[in-house]
This record gives C-alpha cells, structure tokens and sequence, in this order.
C-alpha cells in the first residue's frame, strides 16, 4: 500500500513540473506584436468603460485583450493552435474579471470554509483541545481562496504574490495540524515550538522569493514537498488505526482524510491535461478548483466525525507515537 502512494506522489510531482515547463508562446506570434502596437498607437489614450476601470486595466492592457481574442479566433478559424499569453489561456473576461470561472470556484472554496468555520464554532466543544486549531484551518483557508479571486480576477505581480504566499500558508498550515492530531500532540511547550518552526520556514520561504530571487520551479517544490508530507502523514495515520484498531466499525470515517488528501494531489494532475479553455472559460486550472470543493467538503466531515469520536469515547483512537516506547 505504501508503495502505491509512494505512485501517487511521485506523480503530483511529475503533473507540476509538466505544468511548469508548458511554454507561453503567444505573445511571441509577430501577427501579436502587430495587433498591439497599431491598437496601442491607433487608440491610446482613450477612457474604458466602468468595469475595466475598476480592476485596473490599462489602454496597452486592454489592446493585448483585443488582440488575444482577435488571433484566438482567426486560430480556431484556420484550424491552427491556440496559444497561451503571458502564461494563461486567452479567456473571455467578464466584467473585467479575467478567469471568471477559476474566481466562481475560488468563492466556492472560500464559501466551504466559512460554512465550516460556522459549525465548528456552534458543535465543537469548548474543551476540545483542537477546536482553536481547526477554526484557524478555515480561516487560513479562507484567507487563501479570497487571495486566489482576487488574483483570478485581476492578474498583477502584487495579487501573484499574494496569491502564492497565502497557499503556502495554507499548506503549511495543513502539515502542522496534521501533525498535531496524528501524534496527539497536546503539550503546549512543543506546539509552541513547533509553531516557531513553522513561522520561521514560512517567512524564510517569503524571504526567499521577494528579497532573492522569485524562482516558480522552487515555490512550487516547496508546496508539493510540503503536501506530499501531510498526504504521508495522513496516510500512516490511516494505515495505523486500520491495522491496530480493533473494533474497524468505529473508524468508518477515517477513510474521509486519505480520500481528500488522495483527491486533492490527484486534482492536481489536471494541470498535466492542460489545454485550451471550453468556450474560452474552462480549462484545466479551474476545473481543479471546481475539484477542490467537495474534497474540502468530504476533509471538514471527516474533521467533525474524529472530533465527535474523539469527545464520546473513552477509549481514543490507537496512538500513533513521535518515538518508540
């Protein structure tokens, strides 16, 4: 068993790296270059419309749009390939929001989350030593989606940043409480330290990519490093009540953890499917949002179902030890 997830992450890692080296072409096209200089002469400086306004477009900005769409369509006229621009697909925009549909899903992500965020605080009990933890996983959580529409919705290197440092923070985040509930951690002094662990890694890695140098392939190591240890985490954890625990009827839910965490990594792989957007809307990277919500959904019942085992039974869960006795 240990070996197939060993599979399954190895091939995260291969969808991300695939992903990553997928060349952005279009803007290279001499036809391109054409269409955005005589637009940029012809029609700058002129007032947009509302919308446009809003989010920040400029006249150079909005004649790269036109200009996108207009090779789009005589592409798909001729029957040639469709080419990515600055290193996106040539989407329709709507209301001036870039990737329409990545900015639903990414509300819908942020919707789960906030949903949960309500019921842990209403059923979770006040003396369960995760609750803290588990209201700050969604509002982490939440912090992550809102950055993702903010930068779906209007990409500039500030809303990159943002959007990059807050799914770090994310991941992070889900290592740590991984570890919190899988080793039972519950002394004080060393989830203090573990957390100045944590703070330290996640501001060296900000660090890293703002003051030295702003390296795609590293940042995306470092998440896929970082959720393949929770996946291992979780998976262990699985493994272990399946085969210590005696009464297997009591843990039903534990397979809710490995199916998000599992679902999650291979939701990922749909960026190895990259291809042009349906209607100029779909593609791979919003389809793995729209992945995403569910999975969040399945994660958050199996933490409410742990925690309701966790507060009714006297005899917890088979103890998954830091060190052997």
């Amino acid at each position: 068993m240990s070996k197939y997830y060993s599979w399954i992450f190895a091939l995260v890692i291969l969808c991300t790296l695939l992903n990553i080296v997928n060349a952005s072409l279009g803007e290279e096209q001499p036809i391109y270059g054409h269409c955005v200089d005589e637009c940029v002469q012809l029609s700058c400086p002129t007032s947009l419309d509302y919308f446009l306004r809003l989010f920040k477009w400029s006249c150079p900005e909005n004649c790269r749009y036109v200009c996108m769409q207009a090779v789009t369509d005589k592409a798909i006229e001729d029957g040639t390939t469709v080419y990515q621009y600055y290193g996106k697909w040539p989407f329709y925009r709507l209301l001036g929001i870039q990737e329409p549909a990545s900015v639903l899903f990414s509300i819908g992500n942020g919707l789960v989350h906030l949903y949960f965020l309500c019921q842990f605080q209403k059923h979770v009990p006040p003396g369960y030593f995760l609750k803290g933890f588990m209201i700050l996983y969604t509002a982490i959580g939440m912090n992550a989606w809102l950055w993702s529409t903010i930068f779906h919705s209007r990409d500039t290197k500030f809303t990159e940043l943002m959007d990059y440092f807050s799914a770090a923070l994310f991941v992070l985040y889900t290592l740590f409480f991984a570890l919190l509930r899988v080793f039972s951690i519950r002394n004080g002094l060393v989830i203090k330290a573990m957390g100045v662990v944590f703070i330290c890694a996640f501001v060296a890695h900000v660090g890293y990519l703002v003051i030295v140098t702003f390296n795609y392939v590293y940042n995306m190591y470092a998440n896929v490093v970082v959720g393949g240890l929770q996946l291992v985490t979780w998976i262990y954890w699985f493994i272990v009540q399946i085969v210590k625990t005696e009464n297997h009827s009591i843990l039903s839910y534990a397979h809710f953890a490995v199916v998000s965490c599992v679902g999650v990594s291979l939701a990922m792989c749909l960026e190895l499917f990259d291809f042009p957007p349906f209607w100029r809307v779909l593609d791979a990277h919003s389809l793995w949002h729209f992945a995403t919500i569910p999975l969040s959904i399945v994660w958050y019942r199996f933490l409410l179902a742990d925690m309701w085992y966790e507060v009714n039974n006297v005899k917890p869960y088979t103890p998954v030890k830091l060190l052997p006795a």
